[in-house]
């Protein structure tokens, strides 16, 4: 029962069992979690240091309606912050802290958070990486931020990387991730967004239903994530409308309407049909794409 919300990070970073933030959000640094419960790493340890423990159990997999603890008695918040995956099937920053640990045939590499942050130039903003790599090396606009190894004896190092005393400038974060022997196997970045200037599709089908994530960009192609336009959804031919989701806990928006705020940047919209085509645009129509 950790609990986050997609795309939402708060300042300074504090370890929690009971977060308490105006928007009725959770962290997305995923070091929040219920006074029941724990972090993945306190489970991982466990299995590593106990040989009486065989396995974990997650809540949840995914968001769900009801239980929206911590804000239980909060308007308007209505759906849980446990999932891996938020309400409308996103993965959270969380789903690749599990997938480092969970994943033993591919590396994983990924950097929290994203690197847009207007207002917050020269302000210590802290960089993890979820990875299952031996140590990775840091850097914002090609400066060195130095680089990490593992530390077993830290509750958040032991299977993270950190670098919490980096301060923000917009421009790229990259990081370089390292096997045992010292050998170069992962490297991920990520860009400051500029203004929303476009529209990302991803099509997923499964059987006739067709899912459509759709991701507000800028003209460079960087996911914009403090986008919130308004999006309307249209069928073509030999497709269905059946529901869309945001995946923001807080909104009481509705599913079985065509048209949806995007949270974070990113929606998405379900079809039935053997058909293909869709259109997505933003409600004052600067935005639109097939």
């Amino acid at each position: 029962s950790t609990i986050s919300s997609r795309g939402e990070y708060f300042f300074p970073v504090v370890e929690t069992n009971y977060p308490a933030h105006a928007n009725l959000q959770c962290s997305s640094y995923d070091v929040e979690w219920t006074p029941w419960s724990n972090l993945p790493d306190d489970d991982w340890a466990m299995q590593d240091d106990h040989p009486w423990t065989i396995g974990e159990f997650v809540w949840t997999g995914f968001d769900y309606l009801g239980e929206p603890y911590p804000y239980d008695e909060s308007w308007p918040s209505r759906s849980a912050y446990f999932g891996i995956f938020d309400l409308a099937g996103l993965p959270k920053d969380r789903y690749w802290l599990y997938r480092s640990r969970w994943n033993t045939k591919e590396h994983t590499c990924h950097l929290v958070p994203h690197w847009t942050f207007p207002g917050r130039e020269g302000q210590v903003t802290p960089v993890y990486c979820y990875n299952d790599c031996a140590s990775a090396e840091l850097f914002v606009n090609g400066k060195s931020q130095g680089r990490r190894m593992k530390n077993r004896g830290s509750r958040l190092d032991r299977y993270r990387l950190r670098w919490n005393e980096t301060v923000y400038e917009p421009g790229e974060l990259r990081v370089v991730a390292y096997d045992a022997a010292g050998q170069v196997v992962a490297t991920e970045v990520v860009r400051t967004a500029g203004a929303p200037a476009a529209l990302a599709l991803e099509k997923r089908r499964f059987g006739k239903l067709l899912f459509v994530t759709a991701t507000i960009v800028d003209g460079k192609g960087t996911p914009v994530p403090d986008a919130a336009d308004e999006l309307v959804v249209r069928a073509g031919e030999n497709l269905r409308f059946c529901g869309i989701c945001n995946g923001d806990a807080t909104s009481l928006e509705v599913f079985v309407k065509p048209r949806m705020k995007a949270f974070h940047g990113q929606l998405v919209a379900v079809f039935e049909g053997q058909g293909e085509e869709v259109e997505i645009r933003s409600e004052d129509g600067r935005l639109t794409a097939r």
